[in-house]
């Protein structure tokens, strides 16, 4: 595989989160290498799973922190992040967690309000270091 197709493979991931993670960049690394057709297979399978027709990416993205918080996965701030910039509230990400507190308990509840807490914190960086330039 091309440099020029790992970086359109890696773009989405840019235009969703606003950046590639780590784990994401280590796959497409490997794979492009030892395993390009796989590769394709397995972001093809994304494409068609994270953006159904049915739903807009912001609606999909807050479902997708609520099911990855209740099992109380890393990966569910990669999607907090993903709804935010897809133009979720404050107010919908807490409702999310409060949707996981119910069937999962406190600690999805302090998971996933660490996870707004730095959301906000990182915003307001970004905020302070924009008004700067």
């Amino acid at each position: 595989m091309d440099d020029e197709e790992v970086e359109r493979l890696r773009s989405v991931y840019v235009d969703l989160m606003g950046f590639v993670p780590p784990r994401i960049q280590a796959r497409t690394d490997l794979l492009s290498r030892v395993d390009p057709e796989g590769l394709r297979l397995q972001e093809a399978l994304r494409r068609h799973f994270m953006y159904p027709k049915c739903f807009d990416v912001k609606t999909a993205q807050l479902m997708l922190f609520g099911m990855l918080l209740v099992n109380l996965q890393d990966a569910a701030k990669l999607h907090a992040i993903a709804a935010r910039r897809a133009g979720a509230t404050w107010e919908e990400l807490a409702a999310v967690v409060g949707l996981a507190f119910l069937f999962r308990g406190l600690s999805a509840a302090n998971y996933g309000s660490q996870i707004l807490m730095e959301i906000a914190q990182a915003e307001a960086q970004e905020a302070e270091q924009a008004a700067r330039r």
